[in-house]
């Protein structure tokens, strides 16, 4: 069995959702762990308040309180791709992230996850991630090393003033032009009803990207994404709005059936360089990754 030695963590909503207890409101938002599962946990002594009081059976539901937990999974796959740190100092720490490797524990993945396996190699229990990529994106990801000065990296993120270069390869079909051409995408992303996916619907736009084309072969193209606002599954839906969705892609346009990874079919979509001025430093700092999409 997988189990994690860091907690995991959520802050209970201000609205009560019409339960009693923290164990009612654990069952109920994650409906697909067994009941008898959180009653193990809550029993055993791995369900705490922020002060490490523990939260028995009868805690009462305490509105913007965080819980911290332990996850474990019974069987957990190992990922057969290895992460690369290519850079780190005092304050951040930025590593390349593998197709299939889950940022943070989620699912079945307690241990096989970027940050895990980051802090078991530097040592660093304080390691914390300051953005997400999906499992299925390889590439950049930034991770706050000192937890002084975590929350002005935060910042970046929160004021859009992180820029983020992603590479993508969809089928494009064959015609004159397509290299060079650019498209500026506003619209409104929100939770469609299928789970897992996103959907755009009519109202004020809170998703914004600028995609380009740089190469075009045959039926293939190379397209450059920015994102200027950062929606779930932002990049894959809007690349799916213009007619070109993202290769391999298991979510759009149609949500395929569940199964095991195919590891010879990675989404074909890559955080390829973050750009931003450093809020302790002041320095400009570019990070890129060598790896690249091939269209052949």
């Amino acid at each position: 069995m997988g189990i994690s030695k860091y907690p995991s963590k959520l802050s209970l909503p201000q609205i009560n959702p019409g339960v009693a207890t923290v164990l009612e409101y654990l069952i109920n938002k994650f409906p697909d762990i067994e009941p008898k599962l959180w009653q193990q946990r809550v029993a055993a002594g791995k369900v705490h308040w922020h002060d490490g009081t523990l939260i028995s059976a009868s805690s009462a539901y305490q509105a913007q309180q965080r819980v911290y937990y332990y996850r474990e999974v019974e069987n957990e796959p190992m990922i057969p791709f290895e992460e690369e740190i290519l850079f780190q100092d005092k304050h951040l720490l930025v590593a390349y992230k593998p197709h299939f490797l889950p940022v943070t524990p989620g699912g079945i993945y307690v241990n096989e996850c970027l940050q895990h396996r980051l802090r078991e190699k530097t040592g660093l229990d304080n390691l914390q991630v300051l953005h997400r990529l999906d499992r299925a994106t390889a590439g950049l990801v930034l991770f706050s090393v000192n937890p002084d000065t975590r929350r002005l990296y935060h910042a970046l993120f929160k004021t859009q003033k992180i820029h983020k270069t992603y590479h993508a390869i969809a089928k494009a079909v064959s015609r004159e032009g397509l290299v060079g051409e650019e498209w500026q995408i506003k619209n409104r992303i929100e939770p469609s009803p299928v789970r897992f996916r996103m959907q755009i619907v009519d109202g004020k736009a809170n998703s914004s990207s600028v995609i380009r084309c740089l190469k075009h072969h045959k039926e293939r193209a190379l397209f450059e994404l920015s994102p200027i606002t950062g929606k779930t599954h932002q990049l894959r839906v809007h690349m799916q709005s213009l007619g070109w969705p993202i290769l391999h892609d298991t979510y759009y346009p149609v949500l395929q059936p569940k199964s095991a990874d195919d590891y010879a079919r990675p989404l074909q979509l890559l955080a390829k360089e973050l750009r931003f001025i450093d809020p302790v430093t002041q320095d400009s700092r570019v990070f890129s990754c060598d790896d690249e999409l091939s269209l052949n």
